[in-house]
C-alpha cells in the first residue's frame, strides 16, 4: 500500500521539488512511513474480523479502505507541514475542515477527505487541487490501450471490474499524454555509428481528409558496433519514394549518426539513392528471404518447397561470381523455364543481392532477413488488426510507438552469435567499427 501512494511518479517527483531543500521534509516523510500509527493492520485475524473474504478485493473492499486511509493520512501530513513552515504560522493560518473529493485509482474510485486551510493556500501534492486520478490509474489505462484495446473496449473493462464509469473522451486524452514522449523519443540523439539498420514498412488504414486511406509506417532497427538493439524511429508515408526516403536518412544524420556500415532493406524504392547520397560508405543489401518470398508468389503451395530448394543453392554460394552461374543454372532448368518472372526478379535486384556474398559466414547469419523487424511488424499488427483504421496519423503514432516500446524494453542482451560477428566486422570494416564504451 505505501507504494502505491508514496512512490507513484508524480507525488514523489513534486514531494522531492518542494523538500529538496530542507532536512526537515525529508524527516517529515521518513517519519511517516515509519510511524506506529500508520493505519495498516499487522494481525491477520484483526484484519479479517467480521468481513466476508469474498468481499475483500471488491470495489470498496478492504484494499479500497486502506487506499482511502492511507491516502487521507498522507494529505494531513501535508497540510501539517504547510502549517508549520513559518509564513503560514506567521499569517495566523489553520486548520478549516475538510472538503469531499472523488478520484479514480487503478482499482476503482474513492471518496477522499481533502484538508483545507483557513487561508486557502493549501495545495497538496499526492492529489492536486483540479487532479482527478491517481497516476496509477492513468498508466493502467495507457496499458491497455498498448496492447490493442480500442477506447471503447477499454471503457467496458474498466466498468466491468472496477465499477469505474469513464467516457472514451477520457480515454483519447489519457492516452494522448504520450504524444510528447512520442515527439521526444523521435528525436532524441542516436549513436554515432550502426553496424547495422534494417529498414521495412507495414501498412496500417488511416483516415486522411475525410477518406481512409492505406498508409505505410516505416521502421528502422538500429544494430549497435556491441550488438545492442534500439528503434531508431517510426515514420507515416502514403507512398514510398527517394524523396521520402531522402528525408528520412537526413533526420537519422541530423540526430547524430555519422555513419550506417550495412544496411538491410525490401524492395524500398528510391532507397538504394536515397542512403548513398546520406551515407556514401554505406553497404546496401537486400533482404534474401524477402526476395525468396517473392518468387514463391508465382508458384503454387504444392512447388513452393522444390522452387525454395532450387534456390537455395544461389544465395549458399560462397561468392557472387559462383551465385550468378547458379542463377543461371535455375534459369536454364525447368523451374526457370515455367517461371521466368523468379530469375528476372533476381537480376533485378543483383547490385543490392551481391554484396552479401562477400561477408563471412557470421556476418551473413545477421543480414540474411529483416526478421528482426517482422517480428516487430507481427506485434503491431495484433495491436492494430482489430481497429479498423486509425482517425489520424497521431493516432496510429501513439498506439504504435507504445507497442515499439513493450517490445524494445525487453531487449537486454545482444544475441549469443553476436561475439563472433564481431571479430568479422572489424576485420572487414577497420576503424569505421566503433565499440563505445
Amino acid at each position: 500500500m505505501q507504494d502505491t501512494f508514496l512512490q507513484s511518479p508524480s507525488w514523489k517527483s513534486s514531494r522531492s521539488h518542494t523538500s529538496r531543500s530542507t532536512e526537515h521534509e525529508r524527516l517529515a516523510a521518513e517519519d511517516l512511513l515509519s510511524s506506529d500509527e500508520l493505519p495498516l493492520p499487522l494481525d491477520l485475524d484483526e484484519l479479517l474480523a467480521g468481513r466476508d473474504p469474498k468481499t475483500l478485493f471488491e470495489s470498496e473492499g478492504l484494499l479500497d479502505e486502506l487506499k482511502k486511509a492511507l491516502a487521507e493520512r498522507v494529505l494531513n501530513a501535508e497540510m501539517d507541514h504547510h502549517l508549520g513552515q513559518d509564513p503560514e504560522q506567521a499569517a495566523g493560518n489553520h486548520r478549516n475542515g475538510s472538503s469531499s473529493k472523488t478520484v479514480l485509482t487503478d482499482s476503482g474510485k474513492l471518496e477522499l477527505s481533502i484538508p483545507r486551510d483557513r487561508h486557502a493556500r493549501f495545495d497538496p501534492q499526492l492529489i492536486a487541487k483540479y487532479q482527478r486520478r491517481f497516476p496509477g490509474f492513468d498508466q493502467k489505462v495507457i496499458a491497455l490501450y498498448a496492447r490493442g484495446m480500442s477506447t471503447r473496449e477499454i471503457q467496458a473493462h474498466l466498468r466491468e471490474l472496477y465499477g469505474v464509469e469513464i467516457s472514451p473522451e477520457l480515454v483519447s486524452a489519457v492516452t494522448d499524454a504520450v504524444l510528447e514522449e512520442v515527439a521526444a523519443w523521435q528525436n532524441r540523439p542516436l549513436e554515432a555509428t550502426y553496424a547495422i539498420v534494417f529498414f521495412d514498412a507495414l501498412r496500417v488504414k488511416i483516415r486522411d481528409e475525410g477518406v481512409v486511406k492505406n498508409k505505410a509506417v516505416y521502421l528502422a532497427i538500429g544494430v549497435r558496433c556491441s550488438g545492442h538493439k534500439e528503434i531508431l524511429g517510426l515514420w507515416i508515408e502514403q507512398t514510398e519514394g527517394a524523396k521520402f526516403w531522402l528525408r528520412v536518412m537526413s533526420e537519422i544524420r541530423n540526430r547524430g549518426t555519422g555513419d550506417i556500415l550495412i544496411a538491410v532493406v525490401d524492395g524500398l524504392k528510391g532507397f538504394p539513392e536515397a542512403i548513398s547520397a546520406v551515407f556514401p560508405d554505406t553497404v546496401v543489401q537486400t533482404c534474401i528471404v524477402h526476395l525468396i518470398r517473392y518468387s514463391m508468389q508465382f508458384a503454387s503451395w504444392k512447388e513452393r518447397r522444390a522452387i525454395a530448394a532450387t534456390l537455395k543453392p544461389i544465395y549458399k554460394a560462397d561468392s557472387a561470381e559462383l551465385a550468378k552461374q547458379r542463377l543461371e543454372d535455375f534459369e536454364a532448368s525447368s523451374w526457370g523455364s515455367k517461371y521466368p518472372a523468379i530469375a528476372q526478379s533476381w537480376r533485378r535486384n543483383w547490385e543490392q543481392v551481391i554484396p552479401f556474398f562477400a561477408f563471412a559466414p557470421e556476418v551473413r547469419k545477421i543480414v540474411y532477413t529483416t526478421n528482426a523487424i517482422e517480428s516487430l511488424h507481427s506485434q503491431v499488427r495484433k495491436a492494430v488488426r482489430g481497429r479498423g483504421h486509425f482517425p489520424s496519423d497521431e493516432a496510429a503514432s501513439k498506439l504504435i510507438w507504445l507497442v515499439l516500446r513493450n517490445i524494445s524494453g525487453k531487449w537486454k542482451s545482444p544475441p549469443i552469435y553476436w561475439h563472433a560477428a564481431k571479430a568479422q566486422f572489424a576485420l572487414q570494416f577497420q576503424d569505421r567499427f566503433i565499440i563505445s564504451a
